[in-house]
């Protein structure tokens, strides 16, 4: 390990490994859909056309899968994962697993629960973090999806 005590790091390890984490509730509303519609150019009538959408089968408008798997990463900050000791840097490494299980339509609150299963260093210095998440949807029991998360950390 280098640049840190070997104890800092096991410490923090210690600290998130299988201790789940859990982010407040996010409103996706009408003009959170509207807004990742307009950015990503996915204007598919079940995000952005209520009637269309009901017709099709749908109770309201819903969320595109990514605008929610997007929200993973303000939901990560406010649920409070410990930062690295001595970070100089950290990266989104990427998902594996993604998997979108139930619609959020417009109105419903989501929350982030986050998992980390494993932190190895992957190099010296760095750390490579695998986060299970699940997306739960208020009053609802499937989840809106589950993924796992790698970061990178570089001290």
């Amino acid at each position: 390990m280098t640049g840190l005590a070997e104890s800092t790091i096991a410490e923090w390890i210690a600290d998130l490994v299988d201790r789940p984490v859990v982010s407040g509730w996010v409103l996706v509303d009408d003009a959170m859909i509207s807004g990742f519609a307009d950015v990503t150019r996915d204007w598919n009538f079940l995000h952005v056309d209520a009637p269309a959408a009901q017709a099709a089968g749908m109770e309201r408008t819903i969320a595109h899968g990514f605008l929610t798997l997007s929200l993973m990463s303000p939901m990560r900050m406010a649920a409070g994962l410990k930062p690295c000791p001595g970070m100089r840097m950290a990266m989104n490494y990427g998902l594996d697993k993604v998997r979108f299980l139930a619609p959020v339509h417009a109105g419903d609150r989501v929350r982030g629960c986050f998992t980390t299963v494993g932190i190895v260093e992957s190099q010296p210095g760095r750390y490579r973090e695998t986060v299970e998440v699940v997306v739960e949807i208020e009053g609802q029991e499937r989840p809106a999806l589950v993924a796992t998360w790698l970061a990178l950390y570089v001290t």
